[in-house]
């Protein structure tokens, strides 16, 4: 039987002695503060047991993980509606390129970069305020990890917002392609507030839970969504939840992953875990660089694929 807690304990003292540690990300001024020697990871199983190591209880911005929240919010609104204004395919492009976004006359490629989180983010903002909206996604990941305490960083918020000049680029581009039912400025700050949502790896891998376990919160527990969209949102995080990484991620690590500029990242081995782990440091394409070693390494130890026959 494999010994998770080994496993983490292990991970976390590599990283706390790691010398390449990346860089954080600094086109969000808010996050340029935050200390590259954080490192936490923790696993919630099957059985419900949580198994973590490092700074598992220090809050941070959830950033573009927080995609996979919305994602789910707007399918259970709009159903397979919400395909007409965003593809399924992998970007092979930056998350904020406006290129792509031209080509394709306004339809962005996928739901987890940019633009097409703004997608999403217009469908659940549509039929009520843009506080209402932000309160929608706030109320279902506190739901989903079971934690009441979920708050939007406000500072991360501002400082996002003061500088998302390429993102209201994107929003008006959508707009004047009517793939945007919403004033773009409330479709943005909507994105910016869900982006800027605050937790810790306890509270993100609770969250993960119904993706893990067939649209349930744990094995017979609650049902969030279906199992039919739970496994085609698990589909897209490994085909594109890294952005132009996403290849790389799902060659390395083997199973579905979501990443975020903040240094989290969400990863998903169903039927046998939610994971999340936080290391700000950044590699070149814009994920975790010690997150995604930690990742690639447990898996391995622990022998989760996807790909596997026996996972």
């Amino acid at each position: 039987m494999v010994d998770l807690q080994h496993i983490v304990d292990d991970l976390a003292e590599r990283a706390s002695s790691a010398t390449e540690r990346g860089r954080v990300a600094t086109y969000i001024p808010q996050l340029a503060q935050v200390s590259p020697k954080h490192f936490g990871i923790a696993i919630v199983t099957q059985s419900g047991e949580e198994i973590v190591a490092g700074d598992t209880n220090v809050p941070f911005s959830i950033q573009s993980i927080s995609k996979v929240f919305a994602l789910t919010l707007a399918l259970d609104k709009d159903g397979d509606g919400l395909w007409r204004r965003v593809g399924r395919e992998p970007s092979g492009d930056p998350f904020n390129s406006i290129v792509q976004l031209e080509y394709e006359k306004g339809v962005p490629r996928n739901p987890f970069i940019n633009a097409g989180a703004l997608a999403v983010a217009d469908v659940i903002l549509s039929g009520q305020s843009p506080a209402g909206a932000v309160a929608q996604t706030l109320g279902f990941l506190r739901h989903v990890s079971g934690d009441e305490t979920l708050q939007v960083d406000q500072a991360v918020a501002k400082s996002e917002l003061d500088h998302g000049f390429r993102n209201m680029a994107m929003a008006n581009f959508m707009k004047a392609h009517k793939n945007l039912e919403n004033r773009p400025e409330d479709t943005l700050w909507v994105y910016v507030q869900n982006c800027a949502i605050a937790m810790s790896c306890r509270q993100l891998a609770r969250a993960g839970r119904y993706l893990a376990w067939d649209g349930r919160i744990g094995p017979g527990g609650a049902p969030v969504t279906s199992s039919q969209r739970a496994r085609r949102i698990n589909a897209l995080m490994l085909t594109c939840g890294h952005y132009d990484g996403s290849g790389e991620f799902a060659f390395r690590v083997g199973v579905p992953g979501k990443s975020g500029v903040g240094g989290g990242i969400l990863a998903i081995v169903p039927g046998h875990a939610s994971i999340a782990c936080w290391s700000p440091g950044l590699n070149e394409v814009g994920n975790s660089l010690l997150g995604t070693e930690a990742l690639e390494e447990l898996t391995r130890r622990a022998g989760w694929s996807v790909f596997a026959s026996n996972p």
